[in-house]
């Protein structure tokens, strides 16, 4: 029988451990594509995708490319889970200064919820759960608790540790390489409804050739 797999990803934890790669053209990630590659392909099918992030209100350049980006993950299948921003009061521990920084609002329950629901509704065999932040650690534990014969596997981006909390409770876990995140970049232009022109602060340097295009 094969073994239904299922992706959460928690996208800021993700977006955080791009970025510091410092190769801009990998944030254009195709995470379908990726959990297909990353699944094992004689055992296992890829049942369902989902990202749980929030778009910024206060950078249009940012706004304008996550809008992208979601548009083209959604034209592959991938459910995007949208949070908020709410701004939180900051104060100087050396003085009185106080000012407001926008905060991400839903993601961790949004990819908690996510995972708990679709495993009560036995949608999925196997969990893939992409993220290293430790407010994840009762998701995990929640899901192997309630639902032991639930395989579940922790994914880190490379240069991103795996939460030992998580590991304790996982039955496996993977680090996703440059290679994996090269070889599942989006194209240019992705095709759909409306089609995707990727940003230009995503194109890849001048010299690069993707890794299907590389001789061996």
């Amino acid at each position: 029988m094969t073994i239904r797999a299922a992706f959460y990803v928690d996208g800021f934890n993700v977006y955080h451990a791009l970025k510091r790669l410092e190769q801009p053209h990998l944030k254009w990630l195709d995470w379908h594509a990726l959990g297909t590659l990353l699944i094992p392909s004689r055992s296992e099918t890829l049942e369902k995708v989902v990202i749980c992030t929030a778009i910024t209100t206060t950078n249009p350049g940012k706004q304008d490319r996550h809008r992208r980006y979601i548009t083209a993950l959604e034209s592959k299948g991938v459910v995007c889970l949208r949070g908020h921003f709410a701004d939180e009061e900051r104060k100087c521990p050396d003085c009185s200064y106080t000012w407001e920084k926008p905060v991400e609002k839903q993601g961790d329950v949004n990819l908690a919820l996510s995972v708990i629901d679709d495993a009560h509704r036995d949608n999925f065999d196997h969990c893939y759960l992409v993220t290293a932040d430790g407010d994840q650690v009762a998701t995990a534990k929640l899901l192997k608790q309630r639902f032991p014969a639930k395989r579940l596997t922790t994914l880190v981006i490379t240069g991103h540790r795996h939460n030992h909390a998580i590991l304790h409770v996982a039955d496996a876990k993977i680090t996703i390489s440059e290679n994996h995140l090269e070889r599942c970049v989006f194209p240019k232009l992705v095709p759909g409804t409306p089609a995707v022109i990727r940003p230009s602060e995503y194109d890849p340097p001048a010299d690069w050739v993707h890794p299907s295009q590389r001789p061996t």
